[in-house]
């Protein structure tokens, strides 16, 4: 019987850290939670340029999202947010920002608000780029390949 592979979770530390979720992008951003059983939790949508003071705790896992894509975005330059202590009682800032997509991606975003889904087929591209504009952005499985990604590195610290 085949392993379930590692998922991400949020650890119960009941250690608070005070957070300011900081949407510096033009885009309506979701943050979400990665819940005790590792399942993303939507939180209230942050509008371009405003910011949110969130209660969290260390070891609390946060991905964020555009709203209307479902396209990731970083936040402090990674994909995933883990709040810090509070040093002197001043919040831990985490400020959402836009990657630097490949033109390919940027162009697959484009295309994916242009045109319908039953009609990319009917465009004139390279076969290939059929399945590409069908993969649309998936947080299930980012949260998969992050998963793998955190415990290799946590493997390779000690």
């Amino acid at each position: 019987m085949p392993r379930e592979p590692p998922r991400l979770r949020s650890v119960n530390s009941r250690e608070p850290s005070s957070v300011i979720f900081c949407n510096r992008t033009c885009r309506r951003v979701l943050p979400f939670w990665v819940n005790f059983e590792g399942h993303p939790t939507p939180y209230r949508m942050l509008l371009p340029g405003t910011g949110r003071r969130m209660s969290s705790y260390l070891g609390h896992f946060w991905l964020f999202r555009d709203a209307n894509t479902g396209d990731g975005l970083l936040v402090n330059q990674t994909e995933l947010f883990v709040p810090t202590l509070n040093e002197n009682g001043q919040p831990v800032f985490a400020n959402i920002t836009l990657p630097v997509y490949t033109l390919k991606e940027r162009c697959l975003q484009v295309v994916r608000c242009l045109v319908k889904p039953e009609d990319y087929r009917k465009l004139d591209i390279v076969r290939s780029l059929y399945d590409d504009l069908e993969d649309h952005p998936d947080i299930q499985k980012d949260l998969r390949r992050l998963s793998l990604e955190y415990l290799e590195n946590q493997v390779n610290k000690d």
